[in-house]
């Protein structure tokens, strides 16, 4: 399967996870209004669990390469946006910038295993509107690229749910912790299997 925009003839091989009120399409872009106390998150550090962010995701049994570019419009903090890839609610990676108001906000990946996520960061300008993130799975193992002028690798990880005998969900998501009016404009997307 080969995709490269968000057209009424690619949303058709897309499914929702936890399908936000408000959605479009709208000249090959989607556009996504993330609701509020929705997250993705284990246990780690903070305690809780959620897994109520929107996601739109395609089901793949291949090795693959997705690049997502995204604009957004953070209103709240912990508002985020980017790409996720599922196996289970406790086996998944997403990749994003997470908006932290007036300190720098957050480029990261967080990868969850065994019901515990963990995060690595780094500080981009909190004025950061844009993200063009890059998943690329080899088996159970997956690379997570930002572009920075360049792709700069930002994580290497096992889903260790992931036997490759079952399919892994891969798409866009959005959520928003603290409040609702996050919105965010899904501009690019490529898919490449292998």
């Amino acid at each position: 399967m080969q995709l490269s925009s968000f057209g009424e003839g690619t949303i058709k091989h897309f499914t929702w996870l936890n399908e936000p009120k408000r959605w479009e399409l709208q000249d090959g872009n989607l556009i996504v209004e993330s609701e509020e106390s929705t997250d993705f998150w284990q246990r780690t550090h903070y305690g809780f669990r959620n897994d109520n962010g929107h996601f739109l995701f395609v089901p793949l049994m291949e090795d693959f390469s997705f690049v997502l570019g995204a604009k957004f419009f953070p209103v709240n903090q912990y508002d985020q946006a980017g790409v996720m890839v599922r196996v289970s609610p406790s086996c998944w990676l997403k990749s994003s910038i997470e908006f932290e108001g007036s300190a720098p906000s957050k480029l990261g990946a967080v990868v969850t295993n065994s019901g515990y996520s963990d995060w690595s960061t780094q500080d981009v300008s909190c004025e950061t509107r844009s993200l063009r993130v890059k998943v690329d799975r080899k088996g159970s193992d997956y690379s997570v690229f930002a572009w920075q002028d360049e792709w700069v690798q930002l994580r290497l990880a096992r889903l260790i749910e992931d036997d490759c005998k079952l399919p892994v969900m891969v798409g866009a998501y959005c959520c928003s912790p603290r409040g609702s009016g996050y919105r965010v404009v899904f501009d690019e997307i490529s898919l490449n299997c292998r």
